[in-house]
């Protein structure tokens, strides 16, 4: 492709049409997107998108995990406000959303694909899972991380949803965008490059499957991918045991099956990548692409056994460091801006495009100041973009509600209440791969970050609140299920375990009932 945008456009047609490109690429590691990670694999389309547009640095997801992280994204609130606690809670149906406001001010709007915002969803597991994460019992709730060869050098359409769905933005572009007179704004979520589902690994499946063909693998250079440090298990952070162990991590893991891990999960990235190649294409065949703005982003990342973890649920980088590039008319190219941001800025963003009222209760700030190359010391009417941002989790494979703090080169990271877990500090500049634990040498850094924390969200408030609504939704769970509740609670991801010593594991949960707080 030549530059799309060789010919000035009017201000008051920046956006003739907005298309949030595979808001989501679910589960897409933000740092393949620059040096060094971008050198494992060949994404075309994301380079074109940096060449020509900008790309954000240090942009975060406010929850690592789907329901939740897009709720924040959908509503522009931090996930304390939203209260998505877990892949089962989420926005409420009604919840005006920025695509929402859009639709009112005179956009047409058009989704394809995953959106996975709402209350209800994902499987029993996932969310019986989350409610029993306080209980006094340790179960394997996915299956051992592997890979999949699908398919000959020939076989390009391996996730066929994803291609279904990038195929219909294909045709609504060619086909209705073309003629339409209004502004739009066009929505395609997708599953890649999410692990596929495990059918061994019981309920509903785990999904702890990297899957690709040979085409896709052919993309990824092996020499350059590299083969994450591992603390030993009894080193380890007491969450991230927790996390690795039930993500079914600590078993023995040979060098080549790490790498081989990775590199699908890269492929999978590739496969992802070209499906925003063929959204650009039709931007560009339709002669649309010079006149609209086009956002490419994720819920959350993939720790891709970093950290003895694949999935996500974690704060570490490979987890919470989501990829966001913009490319557009009025966007500058080939530009990297390094301020920390996160899902939440998209909400007044998106408003901000369009010209209408960002109301001023958002977590988030638009972003707009940034890619037009401003200063920081520009104010919003809502005053100045904070220096920090903030990620938490409350749901499943995390014995622990989870606070995250980034701001400079210091990630901070505090759990519960706030002592009843070991906090962790890391130097992200001296120390990228989250290695080394330095809350305990720095304690005026931990006290000082930890203020800031307390400022923006009372957590030790907040993790009791989780604690109590975990309480009473499993209750009211099991009493829905009446006699069947054995039977049923047994037969979940967490099977193979539980079935040893059924009696032992309910036990523990009745236990953990009668505990008053």
């Amino acid at each position: 492709f030549s530059s799309p945008f060789t010919r000035a456009i009017p201000v008051e047609y920046i956006v003739v049409g907005l298309y949030y490109c595979k808001n989501w690429a679910l589960e897409c590691d933000g740092r393949l997107t620059f040096y060094p990670g971008n050198q494992t694999v060949d994404l075309p389309f994301i380079n074109f998108m940096k060449r020509y547009g900008t790309v954000f640095l240090n942009a975060y997801t406010n929850s690592p995990i789907c329901c939740p992280s897009r709720a924040a994204m959908w509503s522009g609130l931090f996930t304390h406000l939203t209260e998505s606690w877990n892949n089962f809670k989420g926005l409420d149906p009604g919840y005006v959303t920025w695509m929402d406001l859009m639709e009112k001010h005179g956009y047409h709007t058009q989704k394809y694909g995953k959106l996975d915002y709402t209350s209800g969803h994902h499987s029993v597991s996932n969310r019986v899972e989350a409610w029993t994460r306080d209980v006094d019992f340790l179960l394997r709730q996915e299956g051992r991380p592997m890979v999949n060869l699908t398919g000959d050098r020939k076989h390009v359409r391996v996730m066929e949803a994803d291609w279904r769905n990038t195929d219909k933005a294909v045709n609504w572009i060619k086909n209705e965008a073309i003629n339409l007179t209004q502004p739009f704004v066009l929505y395609l979520g997708l599953n890649l490059p999410h692990p596929y589902p495990s059918p061994y690994a019981g309920e509903n499946f785990g999904s702890s499957t990297f899957l690709t063909s040979p085409y896709w693998l052919e993309k990824v250079t092996y020499e350059a991918i590299k083969i994450p440090k591992w603390s030993s298990l009894s080193e380890m952070h007491p969450v991230d045991y927790y996390s690795s162990y039930t993500k079914n991590c600590t078993g023995e893991f040979t060098k080549q099956e790490v790498r081989n891990i990775r590199a699908f999960y890269y492929a999978m990235c590739a496969e992802t990548d070209a499906m925003l190649g063929e959204v650009i294409s039709a931007l560009r065949d339709t002669g649309l692409l010079e006149k609209t703005i086009v956002i490419f982003t994720a819920d959350h990342g993939e720790l891709a056994m970093e950290h003895r973890q694949f999935y996500k649920m974690s704060m570490y980088e490979g987890s919470s460091h989501v990829p966001l590039l913009v490319m557009g008319p009025g966007i500058k190219s080939q530009q990297q801006i390094p301020n920390v941001v996160s899902l939440v800025d998209i909400y007044p963003t998106m408003l901000d495009i369009a010209r209408i009222p960002v109301p001023q209760n958002l977590s988030g700030y638009s972003l707009i100041p940034l890619l037009h190359g401003k200063a920081e010391n520009v104010v919003s009417p809502k005053g100045h973009r904070p220096s920090w941002v903030l990620s938490e989790f409350h749901g499943c494979n995390v014995n622990s509600s989870v606070y995250m703090l980034r701001t400079g080169k210091w990630k901070y990271i505090t759990y519960s209440d706030g002592y009843s877990v070991l906090p962790q500090l890391f130097d992200l500049t001296a120390d990228p791969d989250e290695l080394t634990n330095i809350a305990v040498k720095f304690p005026a850094v931990v006290h000082s970050l930890d203020k800031i924390l307390r400022s923006i969200v009372n957590y030790p408030k907040v993790s009791s609140s989780v604690q109590d609504y975990n309480k009473r939704q499993f209750i009211s769970w099991k009493q829905s299920l009446g006699q069947n509740y054995s039977n049923v609670i047994a037969n979940l991801r967490w099977h193979q375990d539980w079935l040893k010593e059924p009696k032992k594991y309910e036990n523990a949960i009745d236990k953990w009932l009668c505990q008053s707080k």
